[in-house]
């Protein structure tokens, strides 16, 4: 066993080969993860001092980030005592991680490349997790893809998923061609570390593209249902997508949410298009000059991911109130 401490001070241990997230998370020790396959970054840490050794292609690392000692804990194990420039959730629990079986309760097409995907568990089976995690759908032949959950939990506990078509995908195929009700599944979850945390008092904005507005959905959803004093001082989304015929949902007016406003934005958009054009970050900065008490939550293409960061983090916004979740492509169609 190897000792791994945090540079908050934390400290757990890890097995041989064993990743250093999973290792943590083993522990109670809640890192921020997301896609699990080092091919996103939001498990990035530093290492202080100590040898890792990458299990898997750390593709979610620029060549800047590996000249300057970053890894990806989800794919990295220890050599040895590590110390690693990460901080840890704190206090956070994350829900426990469950395999279940479900079926399709139904299956709707939002737009000519998605599908609105509604789930049911057995009546005795329950499903807990924070608005904005994720799940595993696990169906014929051991075949696993990862969808954002599209709702808070709610009364009758179906799940909602959002699923954007991927071009010779083999889940794509049967979500597209294929499901039809009571298709029986298995899932698991739920994972990921995309959920509020510290947003009382702030500014709240979300970004989206794409599919990306699924856990945002969720995220408001669970917002109107908290008290008032654990709200934040205003919310703002900025939802990106090509041209209109992208934008397959249209936020409700959530009275509970104190100044809300939901902003569409068109990269490629036709000139009569009459709202905000270009990439969601660049329309969210004309918007907010001043980003010290801003806290942003992104979640979409990994490009929008890496852009948003960059650019908001230049314009002032401090480094730790920037979370993301970003959509990556399996490793396998």
């Amino acid at each position: 066993m190897h000792a791994i401490t945090t540079s908050n001070g934390r400290s757990f241990e890890a097995r041989p080969e064993e990743a250093l997230l999973d290792a943590a998370l083993r522990q109670g020790v809640v890192l921020d993860y997301s896609c699990r396959t080092g091919r996103c970054s939001t498990c990035k840490g530093r290492v202080r001092s100590g040898e890792t050794l990458a299990l898997h292609d750390e593709l979610g690392l620029s060549a800047e980030d590996r000249a300057h000692g970053f890894i990806l804990t989800c794919v990295r194990t220890a050599c040895g005592p590590v110390e690693l420039e990460i901080d840890d959730l704190g206090d956070v629990v994350l829900p426990e991680a469950k395999t279940l079986p479900c079926r399709i309760q139904a299956v709707e097409r939002l737009a000519p490349d998605v599908v609105r995907v509604l789930l049911r568990l057995p009546p005795t089976a329950t499903l807990d997790f924070l608005p904005g995690q994720y799940l595993d759908v696990i169906g014929a032949e051991g075949l696993r893809r990862s969808y954002s959950v599209a709702n808070a939990p709610r009364a009758d506990k179906q799940i909602e998923l959002h699923i954007r078509e991927v071009p010779g995908g083999a889940m794509s195929r049967y979500w597209f061609e294929q499901a039809k009700a009571n298709d029986l599944l298995r899932l698991r979850g739920p994972l990921g570390t995309f959920f509020l945390r510290g947003q009382t008092g702030k500014d709240l904005v979300l970004l989206a593209t794409g599919t990306g507005i699924a856990p945002v959905k969720a995220i408001l959803e669970g917002l109107s249902a908290l008290p008032a004093d654990a709200l934040p001082r205003s919310v703002t989304v900025y939802w990106g997508g090509r041209r209109a015929e992208d934008l397959y949902w249209q936020a409700p007016a959530y009275p509970d949410l104190p100044e809300f406003r939901f902003i569409p934005v068109l990269s490629r958009a036709s000139d009569d298009w009459a709202g905000e054009r270009g990439h969601v970050q660049d329309a969210m900065l004309r918007d907010h000059a001043y980003l010290a008490d801003t806290l942003v939550y992104a979640c979409g293409s990994d490009a929008m991911i890496h852009g948003a960061q960059a650019k908001l983090h230049a314009a002032g916004l401090p480094e730790r109130q920037f979370h993301s979740d970003a959509f990556v492509c399996s490793a396998a169609t």
